[in-house]
Order: structure tokens, then sequence, then C-alpha cells
């Protein structure tokens, strides 16, 4: 890790034309590197700029930085396209190609890949949409045509518009990407283009290889194994379906597909259960309540309550003294260690050293499921999630016990209905089960909260602040834009009582009305190619939708869309307002809301 300026970097390759383009983050300054039957760049000078930069890339370790490679060793352009096609057709992975083509080290290189830093995995031109970048724009020029003196333009227009879009992404993740250069210099490993998952194994392995003194590998199971779910002595239920369900766990051996992941064994995959007005799926992932279109309110005689379960996972892994076998208990002393520190920064407000420890801690739990990692061992996954599950029936079925509802769960929390008067009772409940289990909770009052299902709901706040899940939650990284001045506007009633109509109306943000969406081999308006990656918004007498290039189906929700490619700086003057209403109205009966004043 070097304290370089940045730039980004991005790579066209075609068989007669090859184009390497930089632009610097710091002062918008572009240099482009053309290699053609009609050009030829300086190799020298391209290295002396590799030497001088940080480059930031959005899949670079497998694709621009190996192209980047063969480029510096001269590769001529067949060649270069050879290895181009291996990368995409072939699905060549990167030591793979770096072998086969006999790839130079290039160790002056300093290289920051986005691809795996960025939350919830999409394209470029997916997160260009997220982010409300100007430009959508997909390969203007079919990869496998040769491109003729005039076509420059076109392909170096492009170009840019895709280092403009890394640059908006790389701004957005600059705190993430700070957080893993403070743990990089600390753990004294290049974390910058993990993920947290990544990073997790990262750190993990390489303590527990400082204490063991030998390199730690990834366990090779045998294509038979198999295990079965053993439970916590403390779980027991009164309940006939809790106690079915504790059974049918406990009683399933579980086995691996080819890939090693997990199977979920026959009398799992469709186990649910019911208490009181609430039924619950159950399986190897976490438990969820099974509402439909429901809401509850406060008010003076009912309160509702959430009780989130404190670092859930890590606390299992812990109390259980669940560690990989091939690594053995040294796994749990570098683990406890990582949630002593965070526990200690927490406490003295270090919110960085929190931050990062916080994303070791919570990430090294998914690698138990991954066959290609140090820590991969399947039956401490399910271990983990089955005994989440497990706690929380006991928690609930205790709750229910006194009268007091649970209406809504999930994976490591629940939402309760509670009686006023009962509260002194619930809290002495959760109390005990916490001396139980040996877990924490965490108490959040809504003022109300509203629920399409349980992966979809409105959660509203005392202080007038909200939580949203799903389809209402806020478009971000993870999440694409779909109308959500919708959601607002719906939220805008619930809370404020200010009608549907008067939030769309005094919307001037274009961004709160586009949709983004993926559409796979490409989408077309009329006759005119959008690309793989579109964003429309809803028009006045607009006929006709957006469809998919290959078949001509209509991309769904696009009827009445106007593709908007461009983003403007002000609202069209087309913009059909009251589609926005009536979809919103629409959320509102999804949510089981009667509409007034709308």
């Amino acid at each position: 890790m070097t304290n370089r300026p940045k730039c980004v970097l991005d790579i066209e390759c075609y068989t007669n034309y090859f184009l390497i383009a930089i632009k610097s983050i710091e002062n918008g300054k572009v240099v482009n590197f053309e290699r053609s039957t009609w050009s030829e760049f300086d190799v020298e000078q391209l290295k002396a700029i590799l030497s001088k930069y940080t480059i930031v890339t959005f899949n670079g370790k497998r694709y621009d930085l190996l192209l980047l490679k063969g480029a510096i060793a001269n590769f001529d352009n067949q060649l270069l396209k050879d290895l181009s096609d291996d990368i995409i057709v072939n699905d060549l992975k990167a030591w793979d190609a770096e072998s086969n083509y006999s790839l130079p080290k290039c160790k002056y290189i300093d290289h920051i890949d986005l691809i795996d830093v960025a939350p919830g995995k999409a394209s470029l031109k997916i997160y260009g949409g997220r982010l409300h970048s100007k430009r959508m724009q997909d390969l203007p020029i079919e990869p496998s045509a040769l491109i003729n003196f005039d076509e420059r333009e076109l392909l170096g227009s492009y170009c840019i518009n895709d280092l403009d879009t890394t640059i908006d992404l790389y701004t957005r993740l600059k705190s993430q990407i700070a957080l893993r250069e403070q743990m990089g210099v600390e753990y004294s490993i290049d974390l910058r283009s993990k993920s947290d998952a990544q990073i997790a194994e990262a750190v993990i392995k390489k303590q527990i290889e400082a204490i063991k003194g030998e390199r730690v590998f990834r366990p090779e199971l045998p294509k038979d194994f198999s295990f079965k779910y053993v439970a916590p002595p403390f779980i027991k239920f009164s309940h006939p379906d809790f106690q079915r369900a504790l059974g049918v766990f406990t009683t399933q051996p579980f086995t691996l597909d080819e890939k090693g992941n997990v199977l979920e064994p026959e009398g799992v995959n469709k186990l649910k259960v019911a208490l009181g007005s609430s039924e619950y799926q159950l399986g190897i992932g976490g438990i969820h309540s099974c509402e439909k279109k429901v809401h509850y309110l406060s008010d003076q005689d009912y309160m509702v309550i959430d009780r989130d379960v404190t670092s859930y996972y890590p606390n299992i892994i812990l109390s259980q003294q669940l560690y990989p076998k091939h690594i053995g208990k040294d796994f749990l002393t570098v683990y406890k260690n990582l949630v002593d520190k965070r526990i200690k920064a927490k406490r003295e407000g270090n919110k960085v050293v929190n931050e990062s420890l916080k994303v070791t801690i919570n990430g090294s739990f998914g690698k138990f499921g991954s066959r290609w990692s140090a820590l991969y061992g399947p039956n401490l996954l399910i271990q983990t999630t089955v005994t989440g599950q497990l706690c929380l029936l006991m928690l609930i079925e205790t709750i229910e016990a006194c009268g007091i509802r649970v209406v809504s769960a999930n994976t490591d929390g629940i939402v309760i209905y509670c009686p006023v008067k009962n509260k002194a009772l619930l809290d002495q409940v959760i109390a005990q089960w916490e001396q139980t289990t040996g877990f924490n909770t965490e108490e959040t009052l809504y003022t109300a909260i509203y629920s399409r299902d349980i992966n979809n709901y409105l959660a509203l706040k005392p202080d007038s602040s909200y939580k949203s899940k799903g389809t209402y939650a806020d478009a971000e990284l993870s999440k694409t834009p779909t109308a959500q001045i919708c959601t607002q506007a719906v939220i805008d009633y619930l809370q404020l009582d200010i009608p549907i109509s008067t939030t769309i109306k005094m919307c001037s943000d274009i961004r709160q009305f586009v949709s983004v969406r993926s559409v796979t081999g490409g989408a077309v308006k009329g006759d005119k190619y959008l690309g793989k990656a579109v964003r429309w918004y809803y028009a006045t007498n607009e006929t006709g939708a957006i469809n998919y290039k290959k078949n001509g189906n209509k991309v769904a929700m696009t009827d009445g869309a106007i593709p908007l490619m461009n983003l403007p700086d002000s609202i069209p003057d087309n913009l059909d307002r009251t589609w926005y209403v009536t979809k919103s109205e629409l959320i509102l009966k999804d949510l089981g809301i009667v509409l007034y004043n709308t």
C-alpha cells in the first residue's frame, strides 16, 4: 500500500484496436493509450504513470489488470483479444491467465479493485444507476467487430463514461476503503480490494497462522460428508409444534451438494410452526414469520417493541465453542480476542477500530459455508443458524405464555405487540431468557409497523425516523432505485398525515422518480438499443414499453416508461405524476391501509 495519487483505469479490447484510458481522480486529466493498425503507444510512458499512481478499477483483478500486463509485455492486438475472450467467454481465472499467458508480475503497480468492496453484487452500469450517475451507456460496438478509424471517438467516449462512473463509485466507497487501509496497516495485509467476508478470512487466517507457526488451508471434505445438528442442552419447549421442530432438526442428517453447499433435509425444507396468531418458517437459514398485509400501532394501551439480539451469530459461535475442526481451538482464541477488542473500542468511542472489527467479526460467519475458504465448516454454519432459530422460538414461546403477542420474527430479532400494563412483565421474561442463553437484546420502540410481508415493511419511530426493508428500503449501493418518491410519499402520509398527491407534486428531484433495472441480453425502446442496464421514468401519453432485445418481451413495470439514460438537471415536462400517486396508493393497499385524503 502507498500514498500515491489515485486514477481510474478502464480497457476496451478488439481484434484490431486496444485502448487503455486513465483519468486522474484529483484533477480529471485523461490519458489514452491506443494500439491499432494506425497507432502504437509508448510502453515506458505507461509504466511511468503506473509507477506514480494508484490505479482504481471495477473488476480489474479479473480483467483489466491482466490485459494491462499483456499490453506491458507487448502482446499484439490478436493475442490481447485472445486473452480477453479467454477471460470473458471461457471464464479463465486470473491465476490461470497469469500462468497460461506468462504475464509479467509488474510489482510496481498499486491497485484497488472496487467490485468486491461494493455491496450487493451488480454491474458497473447498475451501480451507476444506483448512484444516479449522469450517463448510463452500454458498449456501443459489438466485441467481435473490427474498429475503423472514425469509431475511435465513440469508444473513447464510452470508456470515459465508465471512468466517470468508477469515480462516482470510488467516491461513495471512500470511507470503506479508508477503513480497509487502516486495518491493512494494523494487520500488515492489503485489504483495500476485499469484501467484508474476505477481510474476515484474511485477518483471522493470518492471526491463526501466527499462533500455529504454519499455513492454514481449506479442508477437503469427502463427497459423502454428513452431520447432525446438536442442540444446546438449555433449548427446551412445551409447545408440541416447537418440540416437533427441535426433533426434526436433531434427527435429520445434513449433507452437501457437489459444490459443497449444505442441502436442506426433506423434513426441514417446509418446516413451519405456529403459536398464537403467528406462523413461523424455519430452515437452514434464519427464522422468519409469515405475516402479510398487517400493521400495528402504538397507543395508550399497546406498545410496538422491537427486540434484536446483540451480535447474535458471533455470540452463538463463542458460547457454543464452534470452530473449524481442521484449525482447532486457536480459531476461538483469535475470534474471542477480536470480539473483546471490539467491545473495548465501542466502549471507549474508538469508531475506526469498532467498525473495522465489526466488519471482521460479522464477515467471518459467511465463510463457514464457502468451500473455498480456509474457515470452511458447513456443520458450523448449520449449528449457528439453527441454534439462532431455536433460541428465538424459546423466547417467543415464553412471551406468548404470558399473554403477550409476538407479531413478527426474523433471523435475530422479534417484534412484540405488548399491552402497556404488561411491559414490566415482558422485560422480566426477556431478562430470564438472556440469563438462560447468555445473549443480550437491544430494544427499539416503534410508533407503528406496516408490513407487506416479513421482508418488506416500514417501521416508524417516535423521533420521526424510520426503518425500512426490502422494496421500501432507501435506494443505495445495495438496492436499485424504483420510483423512490412513492415510498417517501407513503412515509409522509403515515407519519405526518401529508396527502400522497402533495408529496408527489412538490418533489422537484428527478432522481426520486427514476427506476433502474438490469435487463439480460439488453433492452430496446422501439428500434433504439438501450443496453443491459436501463433507467427510466413514467410519462404522460407515452405508449408502449421497454422490451428485451433478444425476444421482444416486455420488461416488467415499463408500460408508459421513457428511457432516461442521460440524467437531466430538471424534471421533464411530461413526467406523469398521476402514475406515481397511483403507485403510492397501491403501496398503502399492500400494507393493508385504508386510504384517506391521499
